[in-house]
C-alpha cells in the first residue's frame, strides 16, 4: 500500500507530517543551506491566483536537470521545482498527445467519453474528431469564475469551428490545431496553419520563441485581472528543427538527433524563463499557480529524449510512456523545495485550479481528478489516489500503491513492484497472485464504466515494440503522433 507520508525536502530527507507542518508553520524549509520561504499556515487563506499550465510535448522523464539530466541545462524549468514541488510519480492518463490533452482539459479519464486515441495527420482526419461537445473544459470552468482565458500553442482537440479553442472557453488563441507543426515554416502545413484567433498568420519567428512572445504578451495584457494561460508547446516533438543559435549551445553532442533535441529543449527552457520573468516583472510571482509537465514520455528513437531509468517510450503504458516530469509552484500556498512521491496524474490539475480559483466543477458526471493543494501543504495526510488506470486499445495498466499490472497482447498480464523495479523487468504475478487478481478486478470494474473509442487508433494502440523494433514502429507512425 502507498506510503502516506512521502513528503521530502530537496536533499531527499523524508518529512513526517508533524515535522512538515512545523516547518511550514515556521515559514521555511531549509534545503542545502538555503532558506526557502513558505506560506505560514496561521495566516488567512490566500486570494485567488493566476493560473498557468505549461505543457511540453514528448519530453522524456530524465530530460530536465531536476530530473537528473546532465547534458542539457534547464535552469528556468528547474526553478519551478526549486520554488515549489517536484512529483516523482507524476503521470498522464495516456501515452499519446491528444488523449492526454482531453484528460487534462476535462479532469476526467478521456476513455469515459471515447477520446482514446490520436486522430492522425490533419489532412486525413474526419471532421467528427475532437473533444466531444458534451465535455466541459478547464477554460470553461475558469472563465465562469471570472478569469481571462488564453491558449498559446498546440491544441490537438479538434479542427472544426465547434471544436476551436475559442468555442471551448478560451478568450484568445495563438497556435495551431493539429498534432505537429514545423518550427521554421509557418506555411508548410496548409491543412494545419498557425492561427491568431481564427485567422491564419505567416509566423516568421522560430515557433517556440513565438509562443514565448505571445505568452508574455498575454500576461502583459491581463496583469490587472485574474487570468488562466494554457501554454502547450510543441517542443520537443518532431520535426527535429532548431536554429543555429540554439544548436551552437551544444557543439559537443556527438549524436545529431540528441543535439537537435537539446537545442529544442534549450529554446523551450528559455521560453519558460521568459514567462517566469514576465510574471515577476508584473508583480505576480507569489500569487501565480504554475504547473509544468509533459504530455507523455519521450519517443527516444525518434527525438533523442530520455526516460531513464524507466522502461518504454511514448505510445506504451510502461512507465516510460506515462510517467513524466511534473512540477508545480504557488509561493503563496505551496512550500518550496518539496519532493512528493505519492502518485498523482494530470487529471488533478483541473480540480486543483478550480479550487484555487473558486470555480465550480461539473456535478453531473464523474470527475477523476482531485485538488492537490491540501496534500502539498500537509493539511491532508492521505494519498491523492488509491488507484490509477490506463487503457489505450490493446494496452492496459493499473497502479495501486507500488504495484502495477500491465496487460499487453504480446506479453499477457505482468505484475511489477515499482518500489523495487521501476524498469518493470521482473514479473511478480506468480509470486503475488492475490495482488494480481485484485488489480485485474479494479481494471475490469473501471473498464465497465468506459465508452468505446470514437475513432480508431491509427496503429497507435499496437505500438508495442521495445528497443530497435519499437523505434522502427515509432518512426513509421511519427505522423500519427
Amino acid at each position: 500500500m502507498p506510503d502516506r507520508q512521502l513528503l521530502r525536502d530537496r536533499s531527499g530527507n523524508r518529512l513526517p507530517r508533524r515535522e512538515f507542518l512545523g516547518l511550514v508553520g515556521a515559514g521555511a524549509i531549509s534545503v542545502a543551506g538555503c532558506r526557502l520561504l513558505a506560506q505560514d499556515q496561521a495566516t488567512p487563506p490566500p486570494g485567488r491566483p493566476n493560473i498557468i499550465v505549461i505543457l511540453a510535448d514528448d519530453l522524456g522523464y530524465a530530460d530536465l536537470g531536476c530530473q537528473g539530466c546532465e547534458d542539457v541545462p534547464t535552469p528556468h524549468t528547474d526553478s519551478i521545482a526549486q520554488g515549489g514541488v517536484r512529483f516523482t510519480n507524476g503521470y498522464v492518463s495516456a501515452p499519446l498527445c491528444s488523449p492526454t490533452r482531453a484528460g487534462l482539459m476535462t479532469g476526467r479519464y478521456q476513455q469515459r467519453f471515447g477520446h482514446e486515441f490520436n486522430p492522425g495527420p490533419a489532412r486525413f482526419v474526419a471532421q467528427s474528431f475532437g473533444l466531444p461537445l458534451s465535455e466541459i473544459t478547464m477554460a470553461n470552468v475558469l472563465k465562469e469564475a471570472g478569469y481571462a482565458t488564453g491558449l498559446v500553442g498546440k491544441w490537438h482537440l479538434g479542427y472544426t469551428e465547434a471544436m476551436h479553442p475559442m468555442s471551448r472557453g478560451f478568450d484568445e488563441f495563438f497556435g495551431f490545431l493539429g498534432g505537429a507543426h514545423s518550427y521554421v515554416d509557418a506555411l508548410l502545413d496548409r491543412d494545419n496553419p498557425i492561427l491568431r484567433g481564427r485567422e491564419r498568420v505567416d509566423e516568421k519567428e522560430y515557433l517556440t520563441d513565438a509562443f514565448a512572445r505571445e505568452a508574455t504578451a498575454f500576461i502583459d495584457r491581463h496583469q490587472n485581472e485574474r487570468f488562466f494561460l494554457y501554454l502547450p508547446f510543441n517542443a520537443v516533438h518532431a520535426p527535429m528543427e532548431a536554429p543555429q543559435k540554439y544548436l551552437d549551445r551544444f557543439p559537443n553532442h556527438g549524436d545529431p538527433i540528441r543535439r537537435k533535441m537539446a537545442a529544442k529543449l534549450g529554446a523551450l527552457d528559455d521560453a519558460v524563463g521568459a514567462v517566469l520573468e514576465k510574471i515577476a516583472a508584473v508583480g505576480h510571482r507569489h500569487d501565480t499557480l504554475i504547473f509544468f509537465l509533459s504530455d507523455n514520455g519521450g519517443p527516444t528513437p525518434t527525438n533523442g529524449s530520455r526516460n531513464t531509468p524507466l522502461r518504454g517510450y511514448k505510445a506504451q503504458v510502461y512507465e516510460g510512456g506515462i510517467r513524466i516530469p511534473f512540477l508545480a509552484q504557488w509561493p503563496d500556498r505551496i512550500p518550496a523545495g518539496v519532493v512528493y512521491d505519492n502518485p498523482i496524474i494530470q487529471l488533478d490539475i483541473l480540480a486543483t485550479a478550480a479550487s484555487a480559483a473558486g470555480g465550480r466543477l461539473p456535478t453531473d458526471r464523474v470527475m477523476d481528478g482531485v485538488d492537490l493543494a491540501p496534500f502539498l501543504t500537509g493539511q491532508n495526510a492521505g494519498v491523492p489516489h488509491d488507484t490509477l488506470l490506463w487503457r489505450m486499445g490493446e494496452q492496459h495498466a493499473v497502479r495501486r500503491g507500488n504495484w502495477k499490472l500491465v496487460r499487453r497482447p504480446d506479453t499477457g498480464d505482468a505484475l511489477y513492484d515499482l518500489s523495487q523495479d521501476a524498469r518493470e523487468t521482473t514479473d511478480m504475478a506468480g509470486r503475488q497472485p492475490d495482488v494480481a487478481a485484485e488489480l485485474t478486478q479494479a481494471l475490469t470494474q473501471w473498464e465497465s464504466e468506459l465508452k468505446d473509442p470514437l475513432w480508431g487508433g491509427g496503429g497507435a494502440g499496437r505500438a508495442m515494440g521495445q528497443g530497435a523494433a519499437g523505434g522502427r514502429r515509432l518512426r513509421r507512425g511519427r505522423g500519427r503522433y
